[in-house]
């Protein structure tokens, strides 16, 4: 499912209240989890990437935007992750050629083709595997309200368009746990694209002695979809964040068609999005992390809809990424021989 509306209404709605004992429950046996301390703690530094709240926040470009700076510096990361939305629950290490997104999940086969990447539901027995590969530092992608392996170092994201919402827990709201019992756990806060919903959160990192970074998700190459008439279709957190993101490219957004986060398309999907594409002349797109879920698959309609769609490729811009590396070299020098 995607995120309801009235999560992100900030005046709580009558859905908020009603679900409200339940987000209660959810906050507390959430933080309950880390009553006790880490079971494991990874040879090689653990920077993990995380957000307060459930949704895209672009936690994937943010590692892969890391990646290429650690990489810069002389380090040599490797990633792990989850691998939600594939069915193989790992400890594996990916191969982008040998495993397609129903099997390990749409992130993992992004960042495979980056670097090392180890998918595990069991985020311990992951850690041990990417030990054994090349790297001198794991990036963590999601998994900062998982427990079971400790963290050198945690940069969570937060959206400043969306802040963290209602500021409920889950069902009630957006919030995996609590914001203050989360903030506690902050070694970093990047605060991604412009608007005002976050400013509280921002004011409550600072006081905290919590460094603040800015970042903003940028179109690669979009000069190409000036003017061009366009059917936009995602199965991510956010979609709007595309539709945005195309109009902002000057793109004419004609249709939209809005998919559950991870969403696994099917040939009665495929077969929808060509004819309404077809029948208004319009450019079916997408996002990256939806197009390999129809790249590589056989079924007649969905390897159509590969050939004909094109994508929006995005990248994090991180405002000061020597900052970055500056506040990290204390925890990666913990890792050099």
């Amino acid at each position: 499912m995607n995120a309801p509306d009235f999560w992100w209404t900030r005046n709580g709605t009558w859905q908020a209240k009603l679900l409200s004992p339940l987000g209660a429950l959810y906050g507390y046996m959430a933080t309950r989890r880390f009553k006790y301390n880490p079971r494991y703690k990874a040879r090689q530094p653990v920077i993990c990437i995380g957000n307060f709240t459930a949704g895209g926040t672009g936690k994937t470009p943010f590692a892969l935007a890391l990646n290429a700076l650690l990489k810069e510096a002389g380090h040599k990361p490797g990633f792990l992750l989850r691998g939600y939305g594939g069915s193989i629950k790992g400890p594996l290490l990916v191969e982008p050629s040998k495993y397609a997104a129903a099997e390990v999940g749409d992130e993992a086969l992004l960042l495979a083709r980056r670097g090392p990447t180890v998918i595990s539901a069991d985020r311990t027995a992951g850690a041990k595997l990417l030990e054994e590969q090349d790297i001198s530092v794991i990036i963590m992608d999601d998994g900062f309200q998982n427990p079971s392996l400790h963290k050198d170092f945690s940069i969570v994201l937060l959206d400043a368009k969306t802040g963290i919402g209602n500021a409920r827990c889950i069902p009630a709201g957006p919030l995996r746990m609590p914001f203050t019992k989360q903030l506690q756990r902050v070694g970093l806060l990047m605060v991604v694209g412009e608007g005002d919903a976050s400013i509280d959160q921002q004011m409550a990192a600072q006081q905290a002695g919590i460094n603040l970074m800015h970042a903003a998700i940028r179109p690669v190459s979009a000069d190409a979809l000036d003017g061009e008439r366009v059917l936009a279709f995602a199965g991510i957190g956010r979609p709007e964040k595309l539709y945005a993101s195309l109009r902002e490219a000057g793109a004419e957004v004609i249709e939209t068609m809005s998919f559950p986060d991870h969403h696994y398309f099917t040939k009665e999907d495929a077969r929808l999005i060509l004819r309404e594409a077809e029948a208004q002349d319009l450019l079916p797109i997408t996002t990256t992390k939806d197009y390999v879920r129809l790249d590589g698959r056989e079924e007649q309609s969905i390897a159509r809809l590969a050939n004909v769609a094109s994508v929006l490729e995005v990248e994090m811009k991180i405002a000061d990424p020597d900052a970055l590396i500056e506040r990290l070299e204390p925890v990666l020098d913990v890792g050099r021989p």
